[in-house]
């Protein structure tokens, strides 16, 4: 069973050289991968130690902690604590751990800043169209329904209090999947950091943290997947430095009828899948959980909007945008650096 709700898809890829084999202790400069199952999905982990490193101790304490970001906030857990906080009768705080708080906390900021496009409690909405835990639909809901919805969702109905959060109406839910992978992903690399590793990169399910660099100062290189949903190919290959990585698109995520097509991409504005014509958005930024909030809130938005918002908060964004003659790319300012080609 899926640990998280994935509303969002992420499409970034690793390109790496072969992985040395990994045993209990290893040796400086050489390569080492964990790999294992978190949130619905993988992780990978690739670092090289500066001393030697106990990797079967690592890996447990990456296993221990990834397991209690699901306890707190998987959506298929039904005694998580986020699950908890769903049942909770309105008007009443429900205290959160330190863990939930800080990720509803950045959840919550991001609402503010970007006018509620990315937002948390807009999960009745998924499920009305389809792309929830309840399973697919055929034909598109009702204005009527859609109306219905909108009542119980809004990050306007949650107030954070000092020790936890409290919803305004009855029915109200939150599901963290569009930026809780994303600080599983600085959790563990926080952990690599406490144990003396500073030459990094981890993945959850496509989000990414990358710190150092491999022997001989080599960088580590990542690389955007071409958004068509019948291969997988290269967009473009990035050298980001010490960053955050996080891909949003819709291109496999979606239904059809009548010729419409309808994203998983759910606009909390309207209510409805997005229309516009960005495919993907990739976010660079410090924070792994802060760069999978905005890829989000940028793929709902349309690229003339995502732009300038991305320009107004100095966010370095690349977007991937169908036109009639294949694809092209908008970058922001802040990402102008990044383009090596």
């Amino acid at each position: 069973m899926r640990a998280f709700s994935l509303i969002k898809l992420s499409m970034v890829l690793m390109v790496l050289a072969i992985t040395a084999a990994c045993s209990p202790t290893t040796s400086t400069n050489e390569q080492v991968q964990l790999n294992g199952s978190t949130m619905g999905t993988y992780y990978v982990v690739k670092f090289y130690p500066e001393t030697k490193v106990d990797a079967v101790d690592l890996q447990q304490q990456i296993d221990i902690e990834l397991e209690l970001v699901n306890d707190l906030m998987s959506t298929y857990r039904p005694e998580s604590e986020l699950m908890r906080f769903n049942r909770h009768e309105a008007n009443t705080e429900f205290t959160l751990s330190t863990q939930t708080y800080t990720v509803m906390s950045e959840a919550i900021r991001l609402a503010k800043q970007t006018g509620g496009v990315l937002d948390v409690t807009v999960g009745p909405l998924v499920e009305l169209w389809g792309f929830g835990a309840h399973g697919r639909i055929e034909h598109a809901p009702v204005p009527s329904d859609i109306e219905q919805a909108r009542t119980v969702v809004g990050f306007d109905k949650l107030t954070l209090t000092n020790n936890g959060l409290i919803k305004s109406v009855v029915g109200l839910a939150v599901d963290l999947s569009t930026i809780a992978k994303g600080y599983g992903v600085d959790r563990v690399a926080e952990i690599l950091q406490q144990n003396g590793i500073n030459n990094y990169l981890v993945e959850i399910g496509g989000e990414m943290r990358i710190k150092g660099s491999k022997p001989e100062a080599q960088p580590w290189k990542i690389a955007i997947e071409k958004p068509v949903s019948a291969e997988r190919n290269v967009q473009r290959i990035l050298q980001t430095g010490d960053m955050g990585v996080a891909t949003s698109g819709d291109y496999r995520n979606y239904f059809e009828e009548d010729g419409i097509r309808y994203s998983h991409l759910i606009d909390p504005r309207s209510g409805k899948p997005i229309q516009h014509r960005t495919v993907s958005a990739t976010v660079l930024h410090p924070s792994c959980m802060t760069a999978d909030g905005y890829a989000t809130a940028l793929n709902v938005m349309s690229s003339e909007e995502a732009i300038a918002f991305a320009n107004q908060y100095n966010i370095a964004a690349l977007l991937v945008v169908k036109t009639d003659d294949g694809f092209k790319e908008l970058v922001s300012d802040a990402f102008k650096p990044f383009l090596t080609e």
